[in-house]
């Protein structure tokens, strides 16, 4: 709208359709609208003094004219710029722009200014750039009686207060608006209407249990909650300010960690929210990075706010959560000092994690899994977490076991990268080795074209006294496993026996002894027919069954250690006998080579010689073949009727050096044999 000199009195001025509706998008409380307002006052000015307006003002692309004497008796600015000119043209840092100005005009020329939520911080910087007196005061006095009073206009201003900054904030109008709402929230929580029995951050845990992180279900849970879902609608440079507040208020952490998850969810992690910006930023030449570049700022931001605790252990923040924002940060460039701080706290809730929760590859690459940035990024956080010996270590180990389950089914996944990624986590933290040997034998099935060394070396990593009776069970079954492996296990199932016979035993002795006790208490009443037996006393310092309860766990401990060494033992037997067994067939097939090149030899002569591997009788059929030759020492490349007739062998053989029971004499005395025996006898032998 621009106003012109020399304006006909008596004519009645209108808006324009556009000006009309601008200043009905202004303010709802606007009507009729301040524009139409000062306009009408203008005109009633000019009529009263019959002057003309003379001074004309500039707010960014509009005109004002203005009279002079009201203009410069209550704007300290217009009085020293209007000394060399009439013409005012306010600079592109005049807080609230034209609505604002029309306003103070309004109130320059005497009539009442009405204050709304929507346009009170616009005027009151106006007011302290243009130097209107009184006006700030008043502007003031409506904020901490009426704004500050309620929830929805502090929000309000809060929000009109963006554009106006840094105005707003050395006006104390930002800050007067954070701790309102932050005291109004704290109260929000300590109504006793209200049943907040659980936060909402254990609320989200339940409501993800079993599945990974959904955006979209947690949107819906951040709806429940009003003042949740207003304050993760504010900028984020008030909405840290108003979480810091919450704390300095007294609120409890499981009640502000959660509003942080449900903001961080709405403008970080939604993929809704990413493609919304990617789509609308018209300024932004690639909208993909600049919707990036704006999620990684304000994922900075959150990663500041989030706890130094372990809040997870808590509740309050479900621990999918930390790998959501691990995930995403992937696709971000976060600075230094967020990504070290955001995977400290990770690390510092892995033990609290599923394997639900680590993040993988979402998209099929030509790289193996293994060397991902997910992978990579998990294989970091797991080794910060052993470096350090945090609480947990068993459950982190049997956490990484499973994740390793899941990567050992990639067909592109190297031997030597698989056995890197084991040793991450250090031999005595795994508790049990059930899951790693679910991987080892998962990554055996895709890749059964490996070699018996590279068999050997992945399965060194497995220890059979770690396993559970049904894994050992299934490992003895396993023809893709190593013959060493096997064995193992089938010594350790022997001590599993040996140790459950034993066990059963005590316990066998225990009840009974414990039947004597309670029988020696109350009177003895004997069967017809059996012989009267006297009444049991109670048992003294010296009674075999109170001495047999105080050496059992001596006795335990002396078992257990005597097991261990006999495994030990074993395993040194194994590799040897492996050993001996090669040696044995290498001197076997050399012999069996001059043997067959001497017989040819002899054909060439005219004089054949019967071999020792076929039938005499030329006419007869070929009832003997000849064995395949097994290279290595691994059971994988021989058929199962062999790996069990080579199993049994070598059970005789360690029947023999008394590794299952007693007779050390006779071990001793059948290496002795063997020493002295012939290749072929041996190999026979076993």
């Amino acid at each position: 709208m621009k106003l012109l000199m020399g304006l006909d009195l008596e004519t009645e001025v209108e808006l324009s359709p556009a000006a009309k509706a601008e200043a009905a998008a202004a303010s709802p409380y606007s009507s009729p609208s301040t524009a139409l307002l000062l306009q009408r006052r203008v005109v009633a000015w000019a009529k009263e003094t019959g002057s003309p307006a003379t001074v004309r003002v500039r707010v960014a692309d509009r005109s004002f004219d203005l009279h002079k004497d009201p203009v410069v008796s209550k704007c300290g600015y217009f009085s020293e710029a209007m000394l060399e000119s009439g013409d005012v043209e306010l600079p592109a840092s005049f807080p609230g722009g034209c609505e604002a100005f029309e306003v103070i005009a309004l109130f320059c020329y005497g009539d009442a200014v009405a204050l709304d939520p929507f346009n009170v911080a616009a005027v009151r910087c106006a007011s302290e750039f243009l130097g209107v007196a009184g006006l700030g005061a008043r502007c003031d006095l409506y904020i901490n009686q009426v704004v500050l009073q309620s929830w929805d206009d502090a929000l309000i201003v809060l929000q009109r207060c963006q554009p106006l900054l840094p105005v707003a904030e050395e006006l104390l109008i930002v800050s007067r608006c954070v701790e309102s709402l932050a005291f109004m929230a704290c109260m929000e929580i300590l109504d006793p209407e209200q049943r907040r029995d659980q936060p909402a951050g254990a609320v989200a845990a339940r409501a993800l249990a079993g599945r990974r992180w959904d955006a979209e279900l947690v949107k819906e849970l951040a709806a429940r909650d009003l003042w949740i879902k207003d304050l993760i609608a504010l900028p984020f440079e008030f909405f840290g300010r108003i979480v810091r507040a919450l704390r300095r208020q007294g609120m409890k952490e499981k009640y502000v960690s959660p509003v942080v998850l449900f903001y961080a969810n709405k403008w970080v992690l939604s993929k809704k929210t990413h493609k919304f910006w990617a789509s609308t930023d018209d300024e932004a030449i690639d909208g993909e990075t600049d919707a990036n570049r704006r999620a990684a700022a304000i994922m900075e931001g959150v990663i500041e706010l989030l706890p130094v605790e372990a809040a997870a252990a808590s509740g309050a923040i479900p621990v999918a959560f930390y790998f959501a924002l691990l995930s995403r940060s992937l696709a971000l460039e976060l600075g230094e000092d967020s990504q070290t701080r955001l995977r400290e706290q990770v690390s510092s809730n892995l033990q609290f994690a599923r394997v639900d929760d680590l993040p993988l590859p979402e998209q099929e690459t030509d790289q193996p899994i293994a060397d991902s940035k997910e992978v990579r990024a998990v294989e970091s956080i797991v080794s910060s977490h052993v470096s350090v010996r945090r609480k947990g270590a068993e459950a982190v180990a049997e956490l990484w076991d499973r994740y390793l389950l899941q990567i050992a089914s990639d067909p592109k996944l190297r031997p030597e990268r698989l056995s890197e990624l084991i040793g991450v986590i250090p031999a005595g933290d795994r508790k049990h080795h059930n899951h790693l040997y679910e991987a080892i034998n998962t990554y055996l099935v895709e890749h059964r074209g490996m070699s018996g060394e590279e068999k050997a070396t992945l399965c060194g990593h497995l220890d059979c006294r770690k396993l559970s009776h049904e894994a050992c069970i299934q490992a003895v079954q396993n023809d893709r496993m190593p013959l060493r492996l096997i064995v193992q296990a089938l010594f350790v199932q022997q001590l599993h026996t040996h140790r459950a016979f034993t066990e059963c035993s005590d316990s066998f002795r225990c009840v009974h002894s414990g039947e004597l006790v309670v029988s020696g208490a109350s009177a003895y009443t004997p069967s017809p027919g059996c012989p009267v037996i006297p009444t049991s006393q109670p048992l003294s310092s010296g009674s075999p069954y109170e001495c047999h309860h105080a050496t059992a766990p001596r006795d335990a401990k002396l078992r257990a250690r005597d097991d261990a060494s006999d495994y030990e033992t074993a395993s040194f037997r194994i590799q040897a006998l492996e050993q001996e067994i090669i040696s044995l067939k290498q001197t076997l097939q050399r012999h069996n080579t001059l043997k067959g090149s001497s017989r040819r030899d002899a054909g060439a002569g005219g004089n054949k010689e019967p071999s020792f591997r076929v039938a005499t009788d030329a006419n007869a059929p070929a009832a003997i073949k000849r064995r395949a030759a097994v290279n290595g020492s691994c059971i994988g490349s021989m058929r199962w009727g062999s790996q069990r007739r080579c199993a049994s062998r070598i059970l005789r053989v360690f029947a023999r050096l008394a590794v299952f029971g007693k007779g050390r004499s006779r071990g001793k005395q059948s290496k002795c044999r063997a020493a002295t025996a012939t290749p072929t006898e041996k190999l026979n032998c076993m």
